[in-house]
């Protein structure tokens, strides 16, 4: 008999389809019933002899929420037995419904094994309990999970035990992930928490991968590439990596008829085992990074979601440097200036912050000319040591994409029909803040927000605390102009300003949406001694940003 190994995930919603991740433990055909009838039924493909299957999901009610049941070969496997959960349930939004969007990154999620957590409290651990404690109380319509969804190079006890069992640690990549296989076992310590389990099971989710998906700072120049690719083990990590994303995160952000026209997902179902037409795409991604698209778009009615790929579609050439290649900057552009008129709120989600502080801006431009030989070749092999140390690798490491970014962006906000709010959700640097941009050239008609948020759950250093609050300062500041007098850096086309924060620990924030008005609010996990440790979420900031 075939038993859930992981999920169900909730993944793509509209108004009358859906779509629902699991992992069996054998070949079946997997089915979601819910009350009322709506439901649909997927075989399971089979990759690295793990069984896979995205169920689609059809004749949903827009406005409604109904509960659902997961099936494997006609047996129930989900609800769980005995779960102290509420039913999973799927809502399908109606038109001009209020949207709720949280978002966030970075999340380590091994699990103590004292039960004591350095990380602190898991901020979904948090949002999961609320949520269980209120089923028809307020949650998110949507989770953005934006980058570091699982850590390939940071693993946990537990995980370092499962690599022994199979290779000598001593070995590179030595306690990081080599295969496959390996990478599973990241997603289900991550996806197996209980609360985390359930949540994913209950609220949407979209998905995109930052470095730690695959590897820290992963394509931050040519030179650290070539050193990877130098390397034996590289080559079947970043495979593996590409391969295990494609799996348990990219499919689920497919609507119902995208995957059905996607020829790689075709041909991996239509095989017994898909995992050679997998891998001979992973590779032909390796080789030429252009030739796949893992950005992508969702509609929530009037509300546009960019998720943009900042790693994989790089261009490292020094001579014609960019954090999007040709083709990817292309359909970011058609994206945001399609159909003009036709969304109140934009909302790009970039991993990595557009708008950072501004010493690390003007340190990372410093960095990107002094690497592309602006003061000579000893400089050259200076920034280039110093790029790969202290991950200077942000959109401002890449100045021709940051100008092209804020001129796409004052385009949309300054077109007629312009979009009331223009949102850049990023994660990455582990705290969050609020920053508004305004244009040398003029001002623009949508309210522009840079909003960072991170991490999830993951530990923040005092070190860390202290740089960015002193990144954020006015000496910081003059600092910054003296590294881009000494680069001989462009002047930006923006200057912005932090509007809030920083703020440090495990967060999210959730933007409410309601025809053209939205409103933004931070919170924060914190632990409950008299709860035994377990978290409860506190509003650290709210506010409105456009009424």
């Amino acid at each position: 008999m075939a038993g859930l190994r992981l999920g169900p995930l909730l993944r793509y919603v509209d108004g009358s389809s859906a779509t629902v991740w699991v992992e069996a433990s054998r070949p079946c055909t997997a089915e979601v019933r819910c009350s009322g009838g709506a439901g649909g039924t997927a075989r399971t493909f089979q990759i690295e002899g793990h069984h896979y299957a995205v169920v689609p999901v059809t004749g949903l009610t827009p406005g409604t929420s109904v509960p659902y049941e997961v099936l494997l070969d006609g047996t129930r496997v989900w609800p769980l037995p005995g779960s102290p959960f509420p039913p999973s349930v799927i809502h399908a939004p109606g038109p001009g419904d209020r949207l709720r969007v949280a978002f966030g990154s970075c999340r380590w999620a091994a699990p103590p094994a004292d039960g004591k957590d350095p990380a602190g409290p898991d901020a979904l651990d948090a949002l999961a309990a609320r949520i269980a404690a209120d089923p028809e109380g307020e949650r998110p319509d949507v989770l953005l999970l934006l980058g570091d969804q699982v850590y390939a190079d940071e693993t946990s006890e537990a995980t370092r035990r499962r690599l022994a069992a199979r290779r000598d640690p001593a070995d590179p990549p030595g306690s990081e992930v080599a295969d496959y296989e390996e990478y599973t076992g990241l997603y289900h310590e991550s996806w197996r928490d209980p609360e985390v389990r359930w949540l994913l099971s209950t609220v949407s989710s979209c998905m995109i991968f930052d470095d730690h998906d695959v590897i820290d700072d992963w394509n931050t120049s040519a030179a650290w590439l070539a050193d990877m690719r130098a390397t034996h083990w590289w080559r079947e990590r970043l495979l593996s990596g590409l391969m295990s994303y494609w799996v348990h995160q990219h499919l689920g952000n497919l609507s119902p008829a995208e995957l059905a026209a996607d020829p790689l997902y075709a041909a991996v179902r239509a095989t017994p085992d898909g995992t050679h037409a997998l891998r001979t795409f992973a590779a032909r991604a390796e080789a030429d990074p252009a030739s796949v698209r893992w950005s992508y778009r969702r509609d929530f009615g009037r509300v546009r979601v960019l998720m943009v790929d900042t790693r994989a579609a790089r261009v490292l050439d020094e001579d014609d440097r960019a954090m999007l290649d040709p083709g990817e900057a292309g359909w970011l552009r058609d994206q945001v200036l399609a159909d003009p008129g036709s969304c109140d709120h934009l909302l790009i989600g970039t991993s990595l912050p557009w708008l950072l502080p501004h010493l690390v801006h003007d340190a990372e431009a410093w960095d990107a000319a002094l690497c592309r030989g602006a003061r000579g070749p000893r400089w050259t092999r200076f920034g280039e040591r110093l790029r790969q140390r202290a991950d200077l690798e942000h959109w401002a490491a890449f100045p021709a994409s940051f100008e092209a970014l804020a001129d796409l962006i004052a385009e949309a906000g300054s077109a007629p029909g312009a979009p009331a709010t223009i949102c850049v959700l990023s994660g990455d640097v582990h705290h969050a803040y609020v920053a508004e941009p305004a244009w040398r050239s003029g001002p623009v008609d949508s309210r522009v927000v840079q909003l960072t948020c991170s991490p999830v759950h993951n530990s923040v250093p005092l070190s860390m605390r202290l740089g960015f609050r002193f990144g954020w300062s006015a000496a910081a500041r003059a600092l910054g102009r003296l590294f881009a007098r000494h680069g001989s850096c462009v002047e930006p086309s923006v200057t912005w300003r932090r509007t809030g924060g920083p703020w440090f620990g495990n967060q999210f924030m959730t933007l409410t949406l309601h025809g053209r008005s939205a409103r933004l609010r931070l919170e924060r996990a914190r632990a409950q001694a008299a709860a035994g440790g377990r978290a409860r979420l506190e509003t650290t900031a709210e506010r409105e940003l456009a009424q």
